[in-house]
């Protein structure tokens, strides 16, 4: 069972600043988008930003925070997530077809959420 409430004490350390929080793959999207979202410390608030190969700007909400997320917060993050159309002059416009599948060191559950609900709308 998914643990929703599982909160990382932290994502950082002493030495440590900005970390990879989360992978996520789109295997059903034309180009099999990979976006990548971190997590920056930066004026005692954790700044998240998701970055893909193309240099699309995708906006986050919440995109700042003052404590690591909760993965039910985290997953919200995620399945909220949108391109800036604003933002795309000059960047591949991308198509974020079907349910990514997803990796984090931080939330060991978030694969197994990801896996369970591609498998029930019959994607794997």
């Amino acid at each position: 069972m998914v643990d929703f409430k599982f909160q990382p004490d932290s994502y950082f350390s002493e030495e440590i600043t900005s970390v990879l929080l989360v992978k996520l793959n789109f295997p059903e999207s034309t180009w099999g988008e990979q976006i990548s979202i971190y997590a920056h410390q930066m004026d005692f608030k954790i700044h998240l930003e998701a970055v893909d190969f193309y240099g699309n700007e995708y906006m986050l909400y919440p995109s700042k925070v003052e404590e690591p997320l909760n993965l039910e917060d985290l997953i919200y993050l995620i399945e909220g997530m949108q391109v800036n159309q604003d933002e795309m002059e000059g960047n591949m416009e991308l198509v974020l077809d079907g349910i990514p599948e997803a990796t984090s060191s931080y939330y060991p559950d978030l694969e197994k959420y990801f896996e369970e609900k591609r498998k029930s709308f019959g994607l794997d």
